[in-house]
């Protein structure tokens, strides 16, 4: 297997290339089980977030790296936008997104009452691993206007592809497509 090494602000990393169904071959970023990168790139990633009053992120593989900022940020509490509708979920909000990279299809993204709540008239630091299409981005964003907060910053650790040349967000390190 070939791998790519990227660095993020100082913390180097070792990524598979793997194939995409597409035919596109993609470096993949992967923080679950890695406490170790976990933790150093939510704590970079919340340093260019500062100010934001909550965050809000995507499952899955934002979970982790928003529990790291919200911990650095001195929040008690941060939004999560699910993939799938959830039973506590009934009263909540839901967006239809167009395919990401990885995904190929269309999904929704799901948000609790609890979180659109803890948005409304907040600034909303929206935080996720990897930023390429911009897809699921658009899906996060929507959800922040309909829950009455505002959008204040865009924060990944990585920035593939054009999304590197995005003047709106903030990343730890570009990431190429292959």
């Amino acid at each position: 297997m070939d791998y790519l090494e990227i660095d993020l602000k100082g913390y180097k990393a070792q990524l598979p290339i793997l194939p995409l169904p597409s035919g596109v071959k993609i470096a993949f970023f992967n923080l679950h089980g890695n406490q170790e990168m976990t933790e150093y790139c939510g704590k970079e990633l919340a340093k260019l977030m500062q100010g934001c009053e909550v965050l809000l992120t995507a499952e899955s593989k934002g979970l982790q790296l928003a529990h790291v900022m919200a911990r650095e940020l001195g929040h008690h509490y941060y939004a999560v936008a699910r993939k799938s509708k959830k039973l506590y979920m009934q009263d909540g909000v839901e967006v239809e997104i167009d395919s990401s990279i990885t995904t190929g299809a269309k999904q929704k993204l799901y948000l609790s009452r609890h979180d659109f709540e803890l948005m409304k008239g907040k600034k909303v630091g929206i935080v996720d691993d990897v930023v390429s299409t911009g897809n699921s981005l658009r899906g996060l964003e929507e959800l922040v206007r309909m829950s009455g907060g505002t959008i204040y910053r865009k924060g990944f650790v990585l920035a593939e592809g054009e999304a590197m040349k995005r003047p709106d967000i903030v990343y730890l390190a570009p990431l190429p497509l292959l």
